[in-house]
Formats: structure tokens, C-alpha cells, sequence
């Protein structure tokens, strides 16, 4: 049986990756997104084991002693990390394997599988990156400086990704990822090397967000 593809998707809070995610699979049935384990509070609508797995602060560390998790960070005060059991049966079982994780993990990630797919997220400015987070109605004014803030450093990690998705239109950016995944020869434009421009300027627009925390 053919080993399924692991691709790690990373972007910034508000990016848009998790209802990307869900309209991929309902999309295309020969997916699946890991379910990451987290610290932080379920929102309201989530459910444990859906979204997240949803662990105290000992029992997650417990899971980092046993060598459970692919990868583990710490994001904004939780944790969020990728149980490996799951992972590794879903490829062996030829299914194609989805990780929406931090950067930091997406670069561990990297190290354990030098074969998988790194696919970057990003929102087409940092205005409509503010709006997104603004619109969610989850976070207070302050969290979401913090996030735009965070957002700016995290832009670093952006060139160290192989693909961009630009997350504008969904339905153009499902079948971008979906083929950026699937077919080899679709990929060249979607190289992060061939976006620096529009990489650069981004940066540029989220520094300005992060002055504004200093």
C-alpha cells in the first residue's frame, strides 16, 4: 500500500487555516487533519477530541515525558502538540495526513520527516489579517494586539516553508493547497522563493503592528 503524503500547514492566528482546513475535507475525502492537543480553554462550540484534545497542563507534560507528541510548543502562556500514534497509522494506512500546527513544531516536524510538504497560510495584508482576528469576537482588543504582534515575528518563519497559500478567496485556496499537495507539476508558483515581494511587503505591514507593542 502506497504511504499516505504528510504536508504541515502553519500560518498565523487568524489566517484562516482551521476553516481551510474544513472545507478541504469536505471537499476531498482522502484526508485527514491531525487532532493537536492543547492547554489553552475550548471557545465556545468546540468539543474535546474535534478540534482539539483538550489536556490539563500535567497531563500534556506527562505525554512530552513519554515521547508521545511528533512535536510540542508553547504558543501565547498554552501548549499545542501532535500525538504521534495517530499520525503515524493514518500514513501507514495510505491516508494523506494534515498537520495545522505552530512554526515551531512545522520546523521539528521538518527534521523527523525530511519527505513532508511545508505550506505557509497567509492572509493577503495585515489589514485583512486585523479584521479576521477583530471579527472572530473571541479575544479582547488587547489579546488581539498581542496576536498581530506575535504575528510579526512570526513572519520570519515564512521564507523556511517550501509553498505560500494566499487565504483571499476559500475556494480558490482549497484547491490551491489540494493540488499544491496532489500534483508536483502545479507547485512552482506557489515556491515560497518565488514570492519574496509579496512576502517582504507583508512583513513590512506587520511590523508596523508590532511598534505599536513597544
Amino acid at each position: 500500500m502506497k504511504r499516505g503524503i504528510l504536508t504541515v500547514v502553519s500560518g498565523f492566528s487568524g489566517a484562516g487555516k482551521g476553516t481551510l482546513m474544513k472545507a478541504l475535507l469536505n471537499r476531498y475525502d482522502n484526508y485527514a487533519v491531525s487532532v493537536s492537543a492543547t492547554t489553552r480553554k475550548p471557545r465556545a462550540g468546540e468539543e474535546n477530541g474535534r478540534e482539539y484534545f483538550f489536556l490539563t497542563r500535567e497531563e500534556f507534560e506527562s505525554m512530552i515525558g513519554q515521547n508521545a507528541l511528533i512535536e510540542w510548543a508553547q504558543y501565547v502562556g498554552n501548549y499545542y502538540g501532535t500525538p504521534r500514534a495517530s499520525v503515524e497509522e493514518q500514513l501507514a494506512a495510505g491516508i494523506d495526513v494534515i498537520l495545522e500546527i505552530e512554526m515551531q513544531g512545522g520546523m521539528h516536524v521538518k527534521q523527523l520527516f525530511p519527505d513532508c510538504l511545508m505550506v505557509f497560510v497567509a492572509p493577503p495584508s495585515a489589514a485583512v489579517l486585523r479584521d479576521r482576528l477583530t471579527g472572530r469576537g473571541t479575544e479582547t482588543p488587547e489579546q488581539i494586539e498581542k496576536r498581530l504582534a506575535r504575528a510579526a515575528e512570526e513572519a520570519d518563519y515564512m521564507e523556511q516553508y517550501e509553498y505560500l497559500a494566499v487565504n483571499d478567496d476559500l475556494d480558490v485556496c482549497v484547491e490551491q493547497l489540494h493540488r499544491i499537495i496532489q500534483e508536483p507539476s502545479y507547485r512552482e508558483p506557489f515556491r515560497t522563493a518565488n514570492r519574496l515581494d509579496f512576502i517582504r511587503e507583508l512583513k513590512t505591514e506587520l511590523a508596523a503592528f508590532r511598534k505599536k507593542q513597544e
